[in-house]
């Protein structure tokens, strides 16, 4: 089906109604963008049975490999399969291009950010950013100061949550540097799509993305200590409680290397071990998926029991590569967020090539008092929180929930930032037996290793609930294959 008049596509598309949100499929006008017509053509000559019972078979395989992910706070069932949307969200590689240079650059000087704060501090002394800004974080860690890190790098895995805002451009919305999640669901929505839609995909000239696991290892490897040539490598996961066990059995399985819990690790010496059936084994690279404090019970809390006690002293002995890195969580407390295009300036002298979303610090008063009185308007998140916990969403809020935020604020201001309601772009969703927009984002994977490397695509998640800004999976949202295209 070519772009044609709105009357046509009204029957394919039923109450498909476009607003001032950028729309990813449909021009302003009602035509289908150029990048989206072969989609277009495709699902208008489908009939509707097949169409579903495609939808079905997509739904079955991700029953039969278990992909699914946990809700934690609710009564009924808590194991969810991972909600998917069958049609893809389709970027141009002029706007890839783009995304990736910005991401590029925007990982280079978070790293260098955290590599000075650690050290010299020199960003802190030139005032660039607030000294009690840092040192109020939750996630500094004083432990860290003076310590060398492998390669000085950091931040081996990010995930950056992208959104398009009505003029198409992309915008950073946040960083995750800790353990950022989800990139298994980009792989698998990948490998049910290509079934799905086979000839539809060979036609596109879609970039793959089925190389990354081999990339993280590759990326993992590179970090080991000085005179481990063939370094073993193990992923540590809290264990089959936690939200993402099956992203971590996932990659570790693809990449190769042993999944382990810290009951399975032992320290002797300064150097990590891993208990196997023919004895104790040396490791070398741990990819780190349990957060700073549960990590090491003699270092930070000492009643953790997913650690391994006596990790970090032989991570500062330069015995053991952890990644990420302790203490990375300090470059995505989402009050530092508002500093990070200061941060880019300051150390590559380069304004950022994708912008962030405006942003008010609550811990000055000016700011607050404005967010205050607006509350109404505007979506107040607390700043280490993640998976849409600790938020409020000004114009979908109840009095009841902005009185209680505002308690909250006057508390605690520093815990706090609020940004504007953003209508951030839409896709086309099969909702039903009907296509539907849907807001949407992107979540693009960084790794960071001798080099950077960005896979083309990433994981586009959706709101699927109508009206709905919401796009995590904890929170009723679900996701999509990203086609990034030739």
């Amino acid at each position: 089906m070519s772009s044609g008049p709105v009357a046509e596509l009204r029957e394919l598309y039923g109450d498909y109604r476009l607003d001032h949100a950028y729309d990813e499929m449909r021009e302003p006008s009602g035509e289908v963008r150029e990048a989206y017509r072969a989609l277009a053509d495709t699902l208008a000559r489908l009939p509707q049975e097949e169409l579903q019972r495609r939808k079905q078979s997509a739904e079955l395989a991700f029953l039969t490999q278990g992909i699914t992910f946990t809700v934690y706070g609710r009564d009924e069932g808590t194991e969810k399969i991972f909600p998917y949307d069958l049609l893809p969200r389709l970027i141009t590689s002029h706007d890839w291009e783009q995304v990736e240079r910005g991401l590029t650059q925007r990982i280079t000087a978070l790293n260098l950010f955290l590599r000075d704060v650690y050290s010299e501090a020199k960003i802190l002394n030139d005032q660039i950013v607030p000294r009690e800004l840092v040192y109020s974080c939750k996630h500094y860690r004083r432990q860290m100061r003076g310590l060398q890190v492998p390669r000085n790098v950091y931040i081996s895995v990010v995930g950056s949550d992208l959104l398009r805002l009505n003029n198409g451009e992309f915008v950073v919305l946040e960083d995750n540097l800790r353990v950022p999640s989800g990139v298994s669901y980009m792989l698998t929505n990948r490998r049910v799509m290509k079934r799905t839609f086979p000839q539809l995909f060979h036609s596109y000239g879609v970039r793959p993305i089925e190389h990354y696991p081999q990339l993280l290892l590759s990326t993992l490897r590179s970090l080991a200590p000085e005179g481990r040539p063939e370094p073993n490598i193990v992923l540590l996961t809290p264990g089959v409680f936690n939200s993402a066990y099956f992203e971590h059995t996932y990659l570790a399985r693809q990449m190769g290397i042993d999944l382990v819990e810290g009951r399975d690790l032992v320290t002797h010496d300064n150097i990590v071990y891993m208990r196997t059936t023919d004895g104790l084994k040396r490791v070398d690279v741990i990819y780190r998926r349990v957060d700073d404090d549960f990590s090491d019970p003699l270092i930070f809390r000492s009643d953790s029991i997913l650690g391994c006690s006596g990790l970090f002293n032989a991570y500062r002995a330069g015995n053991v590569t952890v990644t990420n890195a302790f203490g990375t969580g300090l470059a995505d407390d989402k009050a530092l967020y508002a500093y990070v295009p200061r941060i880019i300036r300051y150390y590559l002298d380069e304004d950022p090539i994708i912008n962030n979303v405006e942003t008010f610090l609550l811990n000055e008063d000016k700011e607050r008092q404005h967010v205050l009185a607006n509350l109404d308007k505007l979506v107040i998140k607390a700043v280490g929180e993640s998976g849409g916990y600790g938020m409020l969403i000004g114009p979908h809020s109840t009095a009841k929930q902005r009185e209680e935020f505002t308690a909250r604020i006057e508390a605690n201001p520093r815990n706090y930032i609020a940004q504007p309601t953003l209508d951030f772009s839409r896709a086309p969703c099969l909702i039903g037996d009907r296509l539907e927009p849907r807001h949407v984002d992107l979540r693009p994977y960084i790794l960071y290793g001798d080099k950077i490397n960005i896979v083309p695509g990433g994981l586009t998640r959706v709101a699927l609930e109508k009206g709905s800004l919401v796009v995590n999976s904890s929170q009723g949202g679900g996701s999509k294959d990203t086609w990034v295209l030739e």
